[in-house]
């Protein structure tokens, strides 16, 4: 069962989709007693749907992220030919197919062992924490018995996927005196004073950077947080920050490296290329980006020498 988040796979269930993700009280606890949650989720998601159904609009009028995610499904179900029984599910937290949805499936199709593979490189408890609680709750109805893949963030294929996306970013610019920006997804820094994330960030980076360094070329890098909202604190640089601050350092030369994200949707469609490419052009700045993972052969490499080594782990 490859786990995700899911997105809108229309404009008008965009705000639907909002409403979703900001019930969820495991990623957005609001103050007061759990009854409140829905409608102020609700409140939150009609003030935001106008001006995410235009971001949306930009990008195709959905999220690329289910299609990204079948052809994974696709591509981990033929990897995985001669090693056993397996069949591949999708399931997202947030809209359709619902881990709900996909856990029915499962059932009707006799399964009753489930290796759930989070596609977040990165631990935490407001993306995979909140998957595995659901789908664990989901499994249990079904008396399925289920072993997961939490995080993978120096697994070494995925290492090498990222490094070679990153050379292939550099070499489009034809050039040297490049600036590698890893950006990650944010998280509330509330959350994160309890999490790993960070800490699997910065792991994924410093191995990556290992990779391609060379005695000739040093590797001039660093880090920064995108897709903040709301009033609270989130971990730090922002990376709309960190452009503006290199644009002062004279910086002309960009590579953006979404660390965080495997396969593309709205944060590298729309915040990277469209607004973030945007402020480092009037920065005077070529901004660019590597490539989103999606279904890298090294990638896919990568899911299947996990989901091997969990079953065997697991004795299945």
């Amino acid at each position: 069962m490859l786990l995700n988040l899911g997105g809108p796979d229309s404009l008008d269930s965009v705000k639907p989709f909002l409403l979703n993700l900001f019930s969820d009280r495991m990623i957005m606890r609001f103050p007061g007693p759990a009854s409140l949650q829905k409608p102020i989720a609700w409140a939150i998601a009609t003030a935001r749907a106008g001006k995410a159904r235009r971001a949306y609009a930009l990008i195709g009028g959905k999220s690329p992220l289910n299609e990204f995610t079948y052809s994974q499904a696709r591509a981990i179900r033929e990897s995985l030919e001669g090693e056993g029984d397996f069949r591949v599910y999708s399931g997202m937290r947030y809209w359709r197919p619902y881990i709900s949805e996909a856990v029915r499936e499962m059932d009707k199709d006799g399964i009753r062992k489930v290796i759930a593979l989070s596609l977040y490189p990165h631990y935490s408890i407001a993306t995979t924490g909140s998957s595995m609680h659901e789908l664990g709750l989901q499994t249990k109805k079904y008396s399925m018995d289920l072993g997961s893949i939490d995080h993978w963030c120096d697994h070494p294929l995925y290492i090498e996927a990222l490094a070679d996306t990153i050379k292939k970013g550099i070499a489009s610019f034809g050039g040297d005196d490049i600036f590698i920006l890893f950006s990650a997804h944010g998280l509330p820094v509330k959350i994160a004073r309890n999490d790993p994330y960070a800490e699997h960030i910065r792991r994924t980076i410093d191995a990556v950077a290992e990779k391609i360094k060379t005695k000739e070329s040093p590797v001039q890098y660093a880090l920064s947080y995108q897709s903040r909202t709301g009033p609270v604190k989130w971990l730090s640089p922002y990376t709309d920050e960190m452009l503006r601050e290199l644009g002062r350092q004279g910086v002309k030369k960009v590579l953006v490296v979404p660390v965080s994200f495997v396969s593309d949707h709205i944060e590298t469609l729309y915040e990277i290329d469209i607004l973030y490419k945007r402020l480092a052009s009037g920065l005077g700045m070529d901004l660019r980006r590597t490539t989103a993972l999606n279904s890298h052969p090294l990638l896919i490499g990568a899911f299947k020498e996990m989901i091997l080594r969990r079953k065997k782990e697991l004795d299945w």
